[in-house]
């Protein structure tokens, strides 16, 4: 039986430690007890449950222990929860929460957008008319796809104007977008892109918006880049990103050795895999490997054209 070196707990069942409780520790052993109250489980009956002590168990909830995932998992296992409702995800902060995380657990993304689509409207979150949302064309994708060079070619063809939220970024804050993040932080860079995103939609019903690459790491910002604009999935392959960065003259760290190239290629390849579903919610796809500009300029306003065509068409037949 697990009974990892915690603080001791007194007679009175409170810690003798004088030293002061972590919050977060604090917290997570508030719900415990109040999950395994929930469940009607005793101390005694969780710590069979899980093969933890009883006075492990007894220091946890007291915000005295810390605790390893592998005891996380036997808790939560046992308690019948998910990790992150122990942990403390706000989804299940609530009884209302947890129901409407059991009636959407397991349900396809096709019916996850439908459910989306209609709980919008409900919250003053609805997305404008189609016909609106064409108006704008976003482009989205790692550095070095192509979205400069496509988003300034795209624009200038359509007559709009042609706004990067790095460079609105930089003009507001006044510095550099790396220096945001190294001097405040990624969440005020991350306040800073959602604020110029909020801006160039507002001035702007007809724009073409190259985005940053990480802007679908923000649910609510990627959100609201989703229900106004039309947009576009810019690929390319991680040894042609890498190539189109340096060829840039953008950062290159240390690419001149082998075994730091081999270390930043996996590092691309692995940020690409985690953002590959986000980057996929765009309404059009665009991979730009082995294309010359010319080529990837073609598809791309072909996707854009056929977008509106088909857009004009359902809105002639009142769809």
């Amino acid at each position: 039986m697990l009974d990892q070196k915690t603080n001791a707990i007194s007679s009175s069942g409170s810690p003798e430690s004088n030293e002061p409780v972590d919050p977060f520790q604090h917290a997570l052993g508030e719900r415990v007890r109040a999950l395994r109250a929930r469940r009607g489980l005793t101390r005694r009956d969780l710590s069979a449950a899980t093969d933890v002590s009883e006075r492990y168990l007894a220091n946890l909830e007291y915000g005295t222990a810390n605790p390893s995932i592998r005891i996380l998992r036997q808790i939560k296992d046992a308690l019948n929860c998910s990790l992150a409702e122990l942990i403390g995800d706000e989804t299940a902060s609530s009884p209302e929460w947890l129901l409407l995380r059991d009636l959407l657990v397991g349900r396809s993304e096709a019916e996850l957008q439908r459910a989306r689509a209609l709980l919008s409207p409900l919250f003053g979150a609805a997305p404008i008319s189609e016909s609106s949302r064409l108006r704008r064309c976003a482009l989205i994708g790692l550095r070095g796809a192509g979205k400069s060079t496509l988003g300034r070619m795209l624009a200038q063809q359509l007559a709009v104007p042609f706004i990067e939220i790095s460079r609105e970024i930089e003009h507001a804050a006044g510095v550099a977008v790396a220096e945001i993040s190294n001097l405040y932080g990624t969440q005020a860079y991350h306040r800073h892109e959602r604020r110029a995103l909020e801006d160039t939609l507002r001035k702007h019903p007809d724009v073409v918006i190259g985005t940053p690459g990480s802007i679908v790491s923000e649910p609510a910002t990627f959100g609201l880049l989703l229900s106004h604009c039309y947009t576009i999935w810019v690929q390319a392959s991680p040894e042609e990103h890498m190539r189109r960065v340096v060829d840039q003259g953008g950062d290159q760290r240390p690419i001149e050795e082998n075994a730091n190239r081999a270390e930043a290629m996996e590092d691309l390849k692995r940020i690409l895999q985690s953002r590959a579903a986000l980057y996929g919610k765009a309404d059009l796809h665009i991979n730009t490997a082995g294309l010359n500009v010319t080529e990837a300029f073609a598809a791309l306003r072909a996707g854009v054209d056929n977008a509106r065509r088909l857009s004009a068409l359902d809105l002639r037949a009142g769809r």
